[in-house]
């Protein structure tokens, strides 16, 4: 027997050129650090030691290597770390739920190993079969023309898919989609099934490659739950795991469904996820030899016995239908890039609402994401050309909905965001790197995304934050209370901001700031914010808004702000000014704005320093010199008038002035004139 290896070729890193870098813990800085938990052992669920020969391991590396390639790799890192606020998973036994997702994605690359290669050993792996994995059963449905139904499950796991008295159905052991499958869970009648979950284990729906296909009727929907077979009801704790739906690559499809309280912890396990084809990067590299008081040559000798049975490593395979040993972690009644539509559904409960990551082409329409323990709807890295058209996402713990870095070409229209932890709309289009990394990512930015015709109404945040990008559009919203209604920052390029209605916000109305270049807030109308336009260090056009029962300035600009014009705004309010811009320099331009509605209430002494600017104190001081020097001439002339007379130029050609003779009349005689003195 060959000497047994002490790492998995699949999940090691320094082995394998295919682990993805975004995903990579020990390149990626960019990964959440407590979910970087690869030796730690599922809590509880007694975990199997892992053990190989070198030579299968090498085989199964071989294959799965090979189908990776064919299927492609993606990123499916945790929802992106933009947002500094607290989660709410955070705080709840981390460490634990990080070792889950660690174990699951170990089991997944048990899965998908043997997959890749037990069909080339014998035909009978070319038909459903089930894998006895270290974290219980799992039942692989295999490439076939015809979709599997729930008359198919019914068949292949008679002790594992139950049907119970109600009508509804319990799954308690796992289902895998192998490359090809097809699996449409309907009914005609409705279909409800639950998904085992409590302390001992939870259960899980994964496609790799397949088609998954969740079908209801607007009569009868599709209702998918957790469920706590012991407790007999949903099972609404995380702490130690939730059954989830995922889809990896392939082709996924949702109508008329209702999901309920699915999922923990990261995205990929938050309940439903359309992940692509990546490869989980995560999984348990120890290997003490032993395997349940056996060791591996025991285990392999054992198995060879029974030719019903095969088996790689410590993972065992068997043919579906009835358990010869059951999985006593439940007790049951009677024992690439992914693409796809979710439409007319309803979520509830889960840890993220719809966690979409490496995807081009998914569609989301008429579908209501509410109470998710973080954010709503997460569309992650590289989603690409991609529609979210009458959604609604509401009191999530998180925001409502997020367009993290690397997604562009996605659009939000007529959707509506109400009562969020976070902001209602985060749309990033930083780039994945700022300089040389270690993963080596571009320094582009993405965009081209928008949100347009929608509503945006009481979230805990902003309205609508732009976080870099290029290219985006926030058109025609209503935007409703929150901190401040429209944020755009971090450097963001040709951000178009029209056509928007505000009203009640805390601060701002619109925010422009930290770098912004290019953008252009115009027809925006903005009721009841302390500032209603706010522009610092960026460039903007700010022109034909209205602006009233502002309280504290209608637009302000801080700090460098060249290339801004603020033109043509009406501005009504009460505060300290209608145009703030003396803390301002750049030379931003600001004409013909109506502001004959603003109550100034600042002081005199405030509107002094408002207005003596050195320009003003300069043409004031010549002004006051000029007025003072011909006041000063003209008291000159005066006084010189009054000391000395004035000599007419002619004076002394003049004649010598003579005084009329003076006539004394006597009676009877005539007298002499008399000359006077």
């Amino acid at each position: 027997m060959a000497t047994p290896r002490t790492t998995d070729p699949l999940t090691d890193p320094l082995t394998d050129p295919l682990t993805d870098p975004l995903t990579d813990p020990l390149t990626d800085p960019l990964t959440d650090p407590l979910t970087d938990l690869a030796t730690k052992r599922r809590p509880g669920a007694g975990t199997r030691l892992r053990r190989a020969g070198a030579g299968a391991a090498a085989v199964l590396g071989a294959f799965a290597v090979a189908a990776t390639l064919l299927l492609g790799a993606s990123a499916t890192a945790h929802a992106d770390g933009d947002g500094d606020r607290k989660q709410k998973l955070a705080g709840q036994d981390a460490e634990t739920q990080a070792a889950l997702v660690a174990d699951e994605d170990h089991r997944l690359n048990q899965v998908r190993a043997f997959t890749s290669v037990a069909p080339l050993q014998s035909t009978k792996w070319t038909v459903p079969y089930r894998l006895d994995t270290d974290n219980g059963y799992t039942l692989v449905l295999t490439e076939r023309r015809a979709a599997y139904t729930v008359a198919d499950l019914l068949r292949l796991a008679p002790q594992t898919f139950v049907r119970r008295k109600d009508g509804s159905y319990v799954l308690t052991e796992n289902i895998y989609l192998n490359v090809g499958a097809k699996l449409k869970l309907s009914n005609p009648g409705g279909l409800t099934l639950r998904m085992a979950s409590n302390r001992s284990g939870f259960v899980s729906i994964v496609s790799f490659g397949g088609e998954l296909s969740l079908q209801g009727t607007a009569q009868a929907p599709l209702t998918v739950t957790s469920w706590d077979p012991q407790a007999n009801k949903a099972d609404t704790d995380v702490r130690d795991g939730r059954a989830y739906i995922r889809t990896i690559g392939g082709q996924f499809e949702m109508t008329h469904a209702k999901l309920s309280n699915l999922g923990f912890w990261s995205g990929r396990t938050g309940g439903l996820s359309l992940t692509g084809t990546d490869r989980p990067n995560t999984g348990s590299l120890e290997d003490t030899g032993q395997v349940h008081g056996k060791t591996a040559r025991e285990r392999e000798r054992a198995d060879a016995q029974d030719d019903r049975s095969t088996s790689s490593g410590d993972v065992m395979a068997m043919p579906s239908g009835a358990l010869t040993t059951p999985d006593a972690r439940f007790s049951t009644a009677g024992l690439s890039y992914v693409s796809g539509s979710i439409t007319h559904s309803t979520i509830t409960g889960n840890a993220f609402g719809i966690f979409i990551s490496s995807a081009t082409g998914i569609e989301i329409s008429d579908t209501t994401v509410a109470d998710s323990l973080e954010d709503g709807v997460v569309l992650h890295r590289f989603v690409s050309s991609s529609l979210v058209q009458r959604t609604v996402a509401k009191d999530n713990g998180g925001d409502g909905f997020i367009l993290s870095r690397a997604t562009q070409q996605v659009r939000i229209s007529g959707s509506t965001a109400e009562g969020n932890g976070g902001n209602g709309y985060t749309l990033s289009g930083k780039p994945l790197a700022d300089g040389p990394s270690a993963s080596g990512q571009a320094v582009d930015s993405y965009g081209s995304n928008s949100v347009a015709n929608s509503v945006a109404k009481d979230n805990g945040r902003y309205g609508v934050e732009v976080l870099g990008g290029f290219d985006v559009g926030v058109q025609n919203n209503r935007i409703e209370g929150g901190d401040m209604g429209i944020v755009a920052r971090l450097a963001a390029d040709k951000v178009s901001i029209t056509g928007n209605r505000l009203t009640g916000q805390n601060r701002q109305g619109i925010s422009v700031r930290d770098g912004v270049s290019d953008a252009t807030v115009t027809g925006n109308i903005i009721d009841g914010p302390e500032t209603g336009v706010y522009v610092r260090d960026s460039a903007a056009e700010i022109r034909g808004n209205t602006v009233q029962d502002a309280t504290n300035h209608g637009v302000s600009l801080v700090g460098g702000v060249d290339g801004t014009t603020v033109s043509f705004n009406v501005i009504a309010g009460v505060g300290p000014s209608a145009l703030d811009s003396s803390r301002s320099h750049g030379g931003a331009s600001i004409k013909e704005n109506q502001t004959f509605a603003w109550y100034d209430t600042s002081s005199f002494w405030v509107k002094v320093k408002h207005y003596a600017s050195p320009m003003t104190l300069l043409w004031t001081g010549i002004l006051l010199l000029i007025l003072f020097s011909a006041a000063m001439g003209r008291r000159r002339r005066r006084a010189s008038g009054r000391g000395a007379g004035i000599v007419h130029p002619y004076s002394d050609k003049a004649p010598l002035p003579a005084p009329p003779p003076d006539e004394i009349a006597v009676a009877g005689r005539r007298r002499e004139p008399v000359m006077s003195e």
